[in-house]
């Protein structure tokens, strides 16, 4: 129930994941910040607690058809929440967005834009005034034919196609072609069509390969296999498809990222020749404002588009107002660097998040509680003092902002802050604080309150010189013009800078050839998974081993089921109601689709056979609802699966559950579980690691944990470069390029280079106050009117 006059929300008996029947008072109309160490509990009791109640309330009040539907979403396990108003929720979304979304449709400035173009351009003499779906790619009123919106098309050549022309066909010289048996019914159907496929390709008449690579046709032939001496192969119909047409229909049509990706190497992409790259009709793109296309405003950067002219007309007058007004908070929020054009799958979740928080402010929402995931993912200190702005902006305008959060900038800036704890997992759970910032201060048990009000820095690192330099550039790419760094080997850099100041387009450019280091291992945050059915014990290869305990089970044996009994991605074992996901997709009308706990088997993903299968009293299932700390200790004498599991506590992941879905993780969990599947190999040679900004989404006590393992590899003699904000990670580095100084065409050079200390005291960098305070240990943002994270 929602009570006006009651100024807090309270939850009573939240048991939600490690909840421990939390009772906490959070008060309305003000600016919460949720802390603890990672898996600690916070996001279970903000998203999974309080914002999951809102939704369902909400989804209580729609069409009882709907409300069928939505009824298989289970309701968060609290006992009573009272004083809850509507929520909207910001989470940085796992999936990632189409390759048509950008930053214009994420925060719908491309509708303004499309809007002054239909209403106040400059048509050419005698042309029909358009509609604004003409201007929009996405529409086909607007898009290119040739292009289909697109801007760019993918053509492919013999080159790229048959790289090494001195192979016969039957050695693979067609590399795009598939593998296995596909592959192999190809090259029998070319035989019986009657082509030389032993003959080296360079030799074979150019009209044939011409034939065969690019053809339409798809002639249908009577194949007879070659005999095998332990089967025999009966003829069959195989259909030709050329090479470019099945690389063309994978990368079009394929579900598997992996197969779209290795067609993606047989391509090269251009502009398109009909519009240039404007995705657009030449109708549309011969449409003017203040002289300048529609394609041509949208590749500036906000900060430029939002100094265009009004133009003569009243129209044009009250449509770049809005336009502009719409501009301001993303340029605000530091990201003026990006444009409309931009690809929304090129952001960061940081970004994206920061996108939606921007478009939430003209929303004119009021009585809501916002819930947000970190909002400060991704921002360079300099630039969280502008969020804070923004996170207090929606709250004036009569809402409650709640935000899970690490950034001790943000917890600082709160009214009021619930720190949950002590530890991750079982060992977490409790509210340990819930109140003003500052009587944190007197919790023994809180993580948050050492890091918030106790000096940091520690003693200093002795740094280390490295042994020669890995050189890099020049590179002209994106922001960054003729740009060339030098990386000392065997030794920690951080590589650091605003928001698009061109720090992981700096580190992309470090290629696999490189002289000095015998491995290039690139860490990024990209999803382990798009389904529930990927998890951590799948992706690490641990599950391989448990599965093997399992069927060496006596139980097992007495059944006859073999390793394969235990896979929930194969029939057999599964529950075959949802596939082994353990959860099915539950479609909405009207709103997204969602995922909710299979039916038959609870989200256990197996069938009830295979779950009468025990080892040491537990099902298989039961295994996979272990956490990683809780699964090392029931596994302590199984070394193949202690090892993996060892991994990843030192990685600050003990809290994760091992069938944890790859959809639940967030981009920061799903880069540590990729650098912990790299540790527990065994390192044999010189390593490179990249890594871009590895402590996003941790708490500053699990940063510590991280650090340890990351200088751990460079005393033992790899290398280890990381893009990061965290000014702790930063000062602790060995070396330190800092570009900028801005972001966009503002940034792209280097700044400032060398030992922490010397980065410190460059003047032209927007990051050497900040570093300068994290080597002195003191707190971030001291709120010093006119310094660096004081007010502004």
């Amino acid at each position: 129930m929602y009570s006006a006059h009651d100024p807090y929300v309270r939850v009573r008996g939240a048991r939600e994941h490690n909840l421990r029947g939390v009772d906490v008072d959070i008060p309305r109309d003000a600016l919460v910040v949720f802390t603890g160490v990672s898996g600690s509990g916070k996001s279970s009791l903000a998203f999974g607690t309080v914002y999951a109640e809102a939704q369902r309330r909400y989804f209580e009040s729609v069409a009882p058809y709907a409300r069928r539907l939505i009824h298989q979403v289970a309701a968060p396990k609290v006992g009573e929440i009272s004083g809850l108003p509507p929520a909207v929720s910001l989470e940085q979304r796992r999936a990632a967005p189409t390759s048509r979304s950008s930053v214009g449709t994420v925060t719908n400035l491309s509708n303004s834009l499309r809007m002054l173009f239909s209403r106040a351009g400059t048509y050419p003499p005698g042309a029909e005034r358009l509609d604004s779906d003409a201007f929009s790619p996405n529409t086909a009123a607007g898009a290119c034919p040739e292009c289909h919106g697109l801007g760019r098309v993918h053509r492919t050549s013999e080159e790229l196609l048959v790289p090494d022309p001195s192979l016969s066909i039957r050695e693979g010289a067609i590399a795009a072609w598939p593998g296995a048996w596909q592959g192999k019914n190809l090259r029998d159907v070319l035989e019986a069509l009657g082509h030389d496929v032993d003959r080296p390709w360079r030799e074979l008449p150019a009209e044939q390969r011409e034939w065969m690579l690019f053809t339409d046709e798809q002639p249908v032939v009577t194949v007879h296999p070659v005999r095998d001496a332990d089967r025999i192969q009966r003829p069959y119909q195989g259909t030709y498809m050329s090479a470019r047409r099945y690389v063309m229909k994978t990368f079009a049509d394929s579900k598997s990222p992996a197969l779209r990706a290795r067609a993606e190497r047989f391509l090269a992409s251009a502009p398109c020749p009909v519009c240039g790259g404007g995705r657009l009709r030449p109708e549309a793109l011969a449409v003017t404002f203040a002289g300048r296309t529609i394609a041509e405003l949208a590749a500036l950067p906000l900060s430029e588009l939002a100094g265009i002219p009004h133009g003569g007309s009243e129209a044009a007058r009250v449509l770049t107002d809005d336009l502009t007004s719409r501009v301001a908070p993303v340029v605000e929020l530091g990201l003026g660097y990006l444009s409309l054009d931009r690809a929304a799958p090129t952001l960061s979740s940081g970004e994206l998040q920061r996108l939606r928080l921007a478009t939430q402010l003209r929303s004119g929402l009021f009585g809501v509680v916002y819930v947000l995931d970190e909002p400060s993912a991704g921002l360079h200190p300099a630039d969280t003092e502008a969020l804070l702005t923004m996170l207090r902006r929606l709250k004036a305008a009569g809402n409650s902002v709640f935000t899970v959060e690490h950034d001790l900038d943000v917890v600082r800036g709160a009214d009021w802050v619930v720190d949950v704890g002590p530890r991750a997992g079982e060992h977490g759970g409790r509210v340990l604080h819930s109140g003003p910032v500052a009587d944190l201060a007197g919790v023994a048990e809180s993580a948050t309150g050492r890091f918030l009000f106790g000096r940091t820095a520690g003693s200093p690192r002795q740094v280390r010189d490295g042994h020669g330099a890995l050189k890099v550039g020049p590179v002209s790419r994106h922001n960054l013009r003729g740009v060339t760094a030098e990386f000392p080997l065997g030794a920690f850099t951080a590589v650091t800078g605003v928001s698009g100041s061109g720090k992981s387009t700096l580190i992309g450019e470090i290629g696999e050839d490189l002289p000095g280091v015998g491995r290039l291992v690139r860490v990024d945050q990209r999803p382990i998974g798009r389904t529930p059915r990927s998890n951590l014990a799948t992706y690490t290869g641990l599950f391989d081993t448990v599965r093997k305990v399992f069927a060496a089970t006596d139980e097992a044996r007495a059944r006859g089921y073999g390793v394969g009994r235990f896979s929930f991605n194969v029939s057999g074992g599964r529950c075959e109601t949802c596939h082994g996901e353990g959860f099915v997709s539950v479609e909405l009308l009207f709103l997204p689709s969602t995922y909710a706990p299979c039916p038959d088997c609870g989200g256990a993903r197996y069938n009830p056979e295979t779950l009468e299968v025990t080892y040491r009293g537990r099902s298989i299932a039961q295994v996979l609802d272990l956490t990683v700390e809780a699964a090392a200790e029931f596994f302590a004498d199984h070394p193949a699966v202690s090892r993996s599991l060892g991994t990843l506590q030192d990685v600050g992941l003990g809290y994760l559950r091992l069938g944890q879905p790859a959809t639940e993780l967030s981009g920061g969990e799903a880069q540590r579980i990729k650098l912990a599947s790299e540790l527990q190999r065994g390192r044999r040679g010189h390593t490179l690691y990249l890594l871009d900004e590895p402590t996003t989404g941790l708490h500053p006590a699990d940063v510590e944990v991280l650090m340890r393992q990351l200088h751990g590899l460079v005393d033992g003699g790899h290398t280890v470069i990381v893009v990061e904000h965290d000014m702790a990670v930063v000062a602790g580095a060995d070396h330190v390029i800092d570009l900028g100084p801005g972001g966009g065409d503002a940034g792209g050079r280097i700044v400032a280079a060398g030992t922490p200390a010397e980065v410190a005291r460059a003047e032209r960098s927007v990051t050497a106050p900040y570093l300068a305070r994290a080597l002195d240990g003191t707190p971030d943002n001291p709120g010093t009117p006119g310094t660096p994270g004081g007010s502004r």
